[in-house]
């Protein structure tokens, strides 16, 4: 008997296993590597339920929309599971309440793709084309809506399955976010797609024109990789200090706080590389709680000789507020440079309104910090411009891209500073590797990364990794990176300027559009 699409058990059985594919192609559990492949085909098995609801089921609507919601739950639970390790292993939280809390979190987010699926299933029915068009429009407003609205949260967006294959191309053009659009094109063909189909001159035709659009961006990419000069000094000697400092000692003063003191300090003090990062709050108290000349003394001699320091360490008081920052000291700054973290974790970060409770219940030392200011300045050095950003800030590509709006100010090299030991020997740590490999792709600049965990490693501005060291061990990453600079990408220019409007803008009018049509001709 064949199996049935539009009825039965079926569609919701395929639906919920093209979800957990969805989240294993973008870190494969054992390897943590992403499978473009994989992610298109999910996604294309969810476009091919959808098509095989019968087009007059009452309420077809609301069952497309279950089917995407039940979608993205699987493919969000599989994807950031590892947020129940933060609130139960190292919050404190009871386990049910985390399960719920990371199902809760899923199911809400899901509901912007049951959107997506619902009014897809209402709106298609002009051609191929157009229906793919559709459904492609209304996935990317989903994934956009997901990474700004309610702070955003956009971490495993389906883009960031493709540094590696052929979508590669479009991160300078259109971010990770227009590769998913790309992606859901070609998914929601491929579910279309049918023998006869090859008997087709419109489909050659359309096959031609995207391989020559595909073709035409792979020799710009190319061509533009070749002309961003490698004129921003000789490459530059690193020392990335990765402390493993254990999370549920870290704060603690009778054994993290010590331990991070002396490892760091001892590092710091004997590190013979031109520029040496230290992980997010790696130093993990205040500066006025250090014992006196501490600070002072671990970075004497970048403030004298002709190394630089980038150092991740908490900032502020009571009265002026918290912030989690980066210092960066090197000869002849006079101040320290000082980077506030703009884009904070809700819960971790800041407090959401009527959620004091949870907080409490969590225990995270200084959970409310105060925000620094989008497109703050580098750290000039050597004719470098280091750019730093703070754990999850990379996520956010638009707003790396702010730096880039004044080319004499763009950065040569980004850094990330890290702690995601709050998600113990997880998925995370792969799947945070690939979000920076994303940000070097979209704006071709290198990205060096030190945590405290993992992934410590240096991303060259292809996106390839090219050095690395193994995550959960103690250990300092000796490396060269080469800083870039010149013409900003097409994406660093337009995200920069403008953020994601363009693409919010161009989703909703391609949705308008092929709604129109197809009403047209109803």
């Amino acid at each position: 008997m064949a199996l049935s699409l539009s009825r039965g058990a079926a569609p919701w059985t395929l639906a919920a296993i093209a979800g957990l594919a969805q989240a294993a192609s973008l870190a494969l559990p054992g390897t943590g590597q992403p499978l473009w492949w994989l992610q298109i085909a999910s996604l294309a098995l969810l476009a091919r339920v959808l098509l095989a609801a019968p087009r007059t089921a009452r309420g077809g609507a609301w069952r497309a929309a279950g089917l995407g919601w039940l979608f993205a739950c699987c493919w969000l639970v599989g994807t950031f599971w590892w947020l129940f390790i933060s609130m139960h292993t190292y919050g404190g939280l009871a386990a049910p309440l985390a399960a719920l809390a990371v199902l809760a979190l899923a199911a809400f987010l899901g509901s912007y793709y049951a959107v997506a699926c619902g009014i897809f299933w209402a709106s298609v029915g002009v051609n191929k084309a157009w229906t793919a068009i559709i459904f492609a429009a209304w996935w990317l407003l989903a994934e956009l809506a997901r990474g700004q609205w309610w702070t955003g949260f956009p971490w495993g967006a389906g883009g960031y399955a493709h540094p590696d294959g052929p979508l590669a191309v479009l991160a300078r053009s259109v971010g990770v976010y227009g590769m998913g659009f790309a992606a859901s094109l070609l998914a929601m063909g491929l579910a279309q797609w049918c023998p006869r189909d090859l008997r087709s001159a419109r489909w050659w035709g359309g096959a031609a024109l995207a391989l020559l659009v595909w073709g035409g961006l792979a020799w710009q990419r190319e061509a533009a990789v070749r002309d961003v000069q490698a004129n921003a000094g000789a490459p530059v000697s690193l020392a990335l200090l990765q402390g493993n400092i254990p999370q549920d000692e870290k704060f603690q003063p009778g054994s993290g706080v010590p331990l991070s003191l002396a490892w760091y300090g001892e590092q710091l003090r004997a590190a013979d590389a031109q520029l040496v990062v230290a992980p997010e709050t790696a130093i993990p108290l205040l500066p006025q709680q250090l014992m006196p000349g501490y600070l002072q003394g671990v970075t004497r001699r970048y403030r004298e000789g002709d190394q630089a320091l980038l150092l991740g360490i908490p900032m502020g008081s009571l009265e002026a507020g918290y912030t989690n920052s980066v210092l960066g000291f090197a000869a002849g700054l006079g101040q320290p440079y000082l980077y506030d973290k703009h884009h904070l974790v809700p819960f971790g970060e800041f407090i959401p309104p009527l959620f004091k409770w949870f907080t409490e219940m969590m225990h995270i030392p200084l959970g409310d910090f105060a925000r620094g200011g989008v497109g703050q300045a580098s750290l000039p050095w050597a004719g470098q411009r280091l750019a730093p950003n703070i754990c999850y800030e990379d996520l956010f590509g638009e707003e790396l891209a702010a730096r880039f709006v004044d080319p004499a100010q763009a950065p040569t090299v980004l850094v990330n500073v890290s702690n995601i030991g709050w998600f113990g020997d997880s998925i995370a740590i792969p799947q945070h590797l690939t979000i920076s490999r994303l940000r070097a792709l979209e704006l071709e600049r290198p990205m060096v990364r030190a945590t405290n965990t993992g992934a410590t490693a240096v991303i060259d501005h292809r996106g390839d990794v090219t050095a690395r060291l193994a995550p959960h061990t103690r250990g300092v990453l000796l490396a060269q990176v080469q800083g870039r600079e010149g013409a900003a990408t097409p994406y660093a220019w337009w995200a920069g300027r403008f953020g994601l409007a363009p693409l919010w803008l161009g989703a909703a009018a391609l949705a308008l559009l092929a709604w129109r049509r197809r009403w047209r001709r109803a």
